[in-house]
């Protein structure tokens, strides 16, 4: 297995999932060919990834466990360097990362999550109303005037963003996720990327606010800098307001496909015979928002199966999308929508182990009302006719459909 040819991932994302499919047949592990023609492994299926992502032999840290890092053999001119340059909490490996999470999550506290459903329940009916003013007979692009709206507001509220950081935070983000990116490009994003955290912060240090920006600025400038130190602000930032955003575009969208593509399913909740946290389940497990997991380092040889050996130093990628779609763990018809499913919660889509998302509970929140309100709003709703479907977001780590034509139909109701 060490000296099969490398699989060259497909950047774009063009099939994500018949190319997780293909590489969970290969084995446990896989040698591939990274952005930039580096050598790697994906790690794929349930059971793998679930005793590995527990495994203190896999380390996110780059500058400590990974030698073409190190040694700037691949430094800030690597596409994807944004991935192990940022210092955050999860690129941290292990006390370090207690470090970096400990006042991250005393941030996302639950009491600071809870009160989040009326809000966005708020935005949702605002958005709505928009979508309600437009023709019903003309294809709406659900995506750009919905999906990708609500979970942008709740992020920017949640963080207190001032509106003058919007636009340039949605081309930050955006980048972010472009796999297929140019070096020149990546590095340019990465520059606009910094600049426009640190105006954040200089806003909030000057205008503080009941937001997690302004607790982790508390955090960092009311301790000793033994907590955080600014670069590591800035990049828990980048971190929570990139991942908050991605994630939930996607679910919303990927939820709203699958519900209007498969009818039946959506007929189980509207008669109660399921819930719309059922469907968010089950969105996740088989369209995780994030199909790979970047980037994690071998801190020493890793035997993952019988003759599988995994060498100190090697980048690994993680495929979230083999462990949903796992035979083993649900049933051979895995790749098919069934919100009733047993196992529909039994995924990796946030996560496993001490680098689970801290947003997990907000994302799922925006999902369920989000998608409640609008098919409650829209109970026409239906997916315009374009052939072949709507194309997939251009990125092999983000997953979710690129855009979502829709007919509204009439309004069911107004506020």
């Amino acid at each position: 297995m060490n000296r099969q040819c490398p699989y060259a991932l497909d950047l774009s994302g063009t099939d994500i999932h018949a190319e997780t499919a293909h590489l969970h047949r290969q084995g446990p592990a896989t040698r591939v060919t990274l952005p930039g023609g580096l050598p790697g492994w994906v790690l794929s299926g349930s059971a793998t990834i679930r005793r590995l992502l527990v495994d203190p032999r896999l380390s996110k840290d780059g500058y400590r466990h990974w030698p073409a890092w190190i040694s700037g053999e691949v430094g800030a001119e690597w596409p994807l360097a944004i991935w192990v340059s940022v210092q955050n909490m999860i690129t941290a490996y292990g006390s370090e990362h207690t470090r970096l999470r400990k006042p991250v999550a005393a941030a996302f506290t639950a009491r600071r999550v809870a009160p989040m459903r009326s809000l966005v329940e708020e935005v949702a009916d605002e958005l709505l109303d928009r979508l309600a003013a437009l023709p019903d007979t003309a294809p709406v692009d659900l995506r750009a005037h919905f999906g990708h709206e609500l979970p942008t507001r709740i992020v920017f509220e949640l963080f207190g963003i001032p509106e003058r950081s919007w636009e340039p935070l949605h081309t930050i983000i955006n980048g972010f996720f472009d796999t297929a990116i140019t070096a020149e490009d990546a590095q340019a994003n990465g520059e606009l990327m910094y600049a426009t955290m640190a105006d954040l912060l200089a806003y909030r240090r000057e205008h503080p606010g009941d937001d997690m920006t302004t607790v982790l600025i508390n955090t960092r400038d009311e301790g000793d800098g033994s907590r955080l130190s600014e670069k590591e602000l800035i990049d828990n930032l980048i971190l929570l307001l990139t991942a908050g955003y991605e994630t939930s575009v996607n679910l919303i969208c990927s939820a709203v496909y699958e519900l209007l593509r498969n009818p039946d399913q959506l007929e189980l909740i509207r008669t109660g015979r399921a819930s719309w946290d059922d469907a968010v389940e089950e969105t996740l497990r088989l369209e995780p928002p994030a199909a790979y997991g970047l980037m994690r380092f071998a801190v020493e040889d890793i035997e993952v199966a019988d003759g599988v050996v995994i060498p100190q130093g090697d980048p690994i990628v993680v495929s979230f999308d083999s462990a949903g779609r796992d035979e083993a763990v649900h049933g051979p018809d895995a790749g098919r929508f069934d919100i009733t499913r047993a196992t529909r919660g039994d995924h990796l889509s946030f996560g496993f182990g001490t680098h689970h998302c801290l947003g997990a509970s907000l994302a799922r929140l925006e999902c369920a009302v989000g998608i409640e309100r609008l098919f409650d709003r829209f109970p026409e709703l239906s997916l315009a006719d374009v052939p072949g479907g709507p194309g997939r977001v251009e990125s092999f780590i983000s997953n979710g459909p690129r855009e979502l034509p829709v007919l509204l139909g009439a309004p069911a109701r107004t506020r």
